[in-house]
């Protein structure tokens, strides 16, 4: 809790009847000065308290905390303001009051229909037509096909929200699990678990609501398979539905960051740096304007988008060592974040850190970080990043000449992809060289680098082979072995032609 919810807190309990005497206030000022829970400390600071009271006092103080913090949201949370007003509109039924009721709830209503929340709409209308059905007025004509017509559009609508949800959560369970697709046989899967389990729908006969979560079924679905372009598009029309609508980026923000999110994460992987940057500055502006009014959620979510753009413009610039200055603060935002991150988050964060220090040539620190990828325990979880993670490792071993290591770190990688069923042609290729070429002589070194650049690009634009890619530019890698220059250097370069050949308006 922050210090002004603490406060909060404070004086909700004074005007709900409680005192700086009561217990429940007294343990929550001994639990709010501990750093970890300790039981025997609560009795000796406050003896009143018997150890048969204990458990009833802290689900006393949990349920005042919650309704402290539950009235302090309600002025900026829309849904708890209409689900309070459907308390209210129930109260004043109970007390016979049918005219206030219905116009309380005529009020909400209107405003869960301009936010589209369906679910709670919905329920408005229920208590209408409950009503409407027991209390014969003066209203009732006509009111009783406006309430049906009003219920059943809802229905439809509620419909197809959580078929769109159920899919794109499924999805994207998928991807957390195994990372893109890696073969024809797993896109025909996708291909046919998707069509099998998406709705026919008329995008543009659809509402506010429904259209974002078609847009991020699509653009899941296509992510899933690397059609890039058309992963682009999807989180284009995202965006560009809080665009067109900007009242609901304040009302959803989550929504619209995490749009803004996957937009970026386009434009990184089309290498659009220019377009990227353009987009990072409205994230950040967003950001800035708004995080005053953000909770701990969107904080947390916020964080999240805004680093992981900040790091992909230093890949894709190529100014890795810049890139560096960057990290302590983000090692003390992912402390203080720790509660909250979840472990793809942060394993993301470390494989990212590890390649900006791999880039600027520090494999030592690279390492740091990949082991700590490699040593994290979370199961099966992220294991495309775990796969990659290794094979990184190798090539930073390889760069700072530890041969005696290497024989042995093949071997453990070779079985961990067998174990993982995620061996794949570019993976052998590049296993299979370090296995080979660990002591060959520098005059033969040069030739093995182009010979395995060679075999390379044809997997680039392999559409299960190039995933490999996504994660580890090895190319980059080769090109600097064989031209003897940093890869930095390398993708540098490759950014100020593509900016060069941008401005020129060559395709």
């Amino acid at each position: 809790m922050s210090k002004a919810e603490k406060r909060s807190f404070k004086l909700y309990s004074k005007r709900a009847g409680g005192s700086d005497d009561a217990l429940f206030i007294k343990l929550f000022d001994v639990l709010d000065h501990q750093k970890e829970y300790d039981e025997e400390a609560i009795f000796r600071k406050v003896p009143e308290i018997k150890r048969s009271q204990l458990s009833n006092l802290k689900r006393n103080l949990y349920q005042q905390l919650l309704t402290s913090l539950r009235l302090i949201q309600s002025s900026k949370n829309i849904e708890i303001e209409i689900r309070e007003q459907l308390d209210f509109a129930q109260v004043l039924y109970n007390k016979g009051l049918y005219r206030q009721s219905r116009k309380l709830l005529q009020r909400s209503k209107n405003l869960a229909q301009e936010r589209g929340l369906t679910v709670l709409f919905l329920e408005i209308v229920e208590m209408e037509k409950m009503i409407e059905s027991r209390h014969i007025s003066k209203r009732m004509e006509g009111r009783t096909d406006i309430l049906k017509t009003e219920s059943e559009q809802c229905l439809s609508i509620l419909t197809n929200q959580i078929n769109l949800n159920n899919l794109s959560i499924q999805l994207y369970g998928l991807f957390v699990k195994t990372g893109p697709i890696r073969n024809q046989q797993e896109a025909q899967l996708i291909r046919e678990f998707f069509e099998s389990n998406m709705p026919p729908l008329n995008y543009e006969t659809l509402s506010f609501v429904e259209k974002v979560n078609y847009c991020k079924c699509y653009s899941l679905y296509h992510y899933i398979l690397q059609h890039f372009p058309q992963h682009f598009r999807y989180t284009r029309m995202w965006v560009e539905l809080f665009e067109e609508n900007p009242g609901m980026k304040l009302f959803d923000p989550e929504t619209y960051l995490r749009g803004m999110h996957h937009l970026l994460t386009a434009l990184f992987y089309a290498a659009d740096a220019e377009r990227h940057e353009t987009e990072l500055k409205n994230l950040e502006l967003f950001i800035l304007k708004h995080a005053e009014n953000f909770d701990t959620n969107l904080e947390v979510q916020s964080f999240v988008f805004l680093y992981t753009a900040r790091l992909n413009k230093y890949f894709l610039e190529g100014t890795f060592t810049k890139g560096l200055f960057l990290v302590p603060e983000l090692e003390k935002k992912m402390n203080h974040y720790d509660d909250f991150l979840d472990h793809h988050r942060r394993l993301v964060f470390w494989y990212k850190i590890a390649c900006l220090y791999f880039g600027s040539g520090d494999n030592d620190k690279a390492i740091e970080y990949l082991n700590k990828i490699i040593n994290y325990k979370a199961g099966n979880l992220v294991s495309d990043l775990q796969c990659y993670a290794r094979i990184l490792h190798l090539i930073a071993h390889y760069e700072l000449g530890h041969y005696y290591l290497l024989e042995y770190l093949v071997k453990s990688v070779y079985r961990f992809l067998g174990k993982m069923d995620d061996l794949n042609v570019v993976q052998k290729e590049i296993l299979n060289f370090l296995r080979k070429e660990i002591r060959t002589s520098p005059t033969r070194l040069k030739g093995a680098f182009i010979e395995l650049r060679n075999k390379l690009e044809q997997y680039h634009e392999s559409p299960h082979e190039n995933r490999a890619f996504l994660y580890l530019d090895i190319l980059s890698w080769l090109e600097c072995k064989i031209r003897g220059v940093t890869v930095q250097e390398i993708i540098r370069e490759k950014y100020l032609i593509g900016k060069e050949t941008k401005k020129n308006g060559q395709p």
